[in-house]
């Protein structure tokens, strides 16, 4: 049986070098436990921006399987997404693992088109790191948009885009899957 070794973020890791390590470091006095207010506004700092590259790196990523998708399961040649959707799906990905054991890093997203209610088909899934085991699964339902925000549209452009064009809804619906039990369930 083959096992592999997750590894863990450690929140001392930056004060006591990594844990087993043989580096050894000199301090004059211990590092404070108490957090003033500074260390607590570099520390949400810290987090705005790693959650902030996260959610951008996802983003791209989304972004990057919807045009393989669209090539290989939907046919149209264009596909038309609201601004902000892959930002707030990425948003929601990232909130939906805060208490997985790997963090988005054990993400397993599987995305799946509804044309119409009754009719939902998978046309992408990620590993967001191929590197570590999935240790959650996340179920993304993207729908068509038969009105909604393209009624702006001229209507010389609806008529252009009717029929080689998919229009995805601003709303989503993502599920997730647990793949492992923990100690109090």
């Amino acid at each position: 049986m083959k096992m592999e070794v997750l590894s863990v973020q450690n929140q001392f890791q930056g004060h006591f070098g990594m844990i087993g390590s043989t580096k050894v470091r000199d301090w004059i006095t211990p590092p404070s436990t108490t957090h003033n207010n500074k260390h607590a506004d570099i520390t949400t700092l810290t987090t705005t921006i790693n959650n902030d590259t996260t959610i951008e790196a996802l983003s791209a990523r989304l972004q990057s399987e919807l045009r393989a998708a669209k090539s290989r399961h939907l046919a149209c040649t264009e596909v038309l997404l609201p601004a902000d959707l892959l930002h707030r799906v990425a948003n929601e990905m990232v909130l939906m693992s805060e208490k997985e054991p790997c963090g988005i890093r054990g993400c397993s997203l599987f995305i799946e088109f509804e044309e119409e209610p009754s009719n939902t088909r998978r046309i992408a899934s990620i590993q967001v790191d191929s590197n570590t085991v999935s240790t959650f699964e996340l179920y993304l339902t993207l729908k068509q948009d038969r009105s909604g925000w393209t009624s702006i549209l001229p209507q010389f452009l609806k008529n252009l885009a009717r029929s080689s064009t998919i229009m995805i809804s601003p709303e989503f619906k993502i599920t997730k899957n647990k793949l492992y039990r923990s100690f109090s369930e």
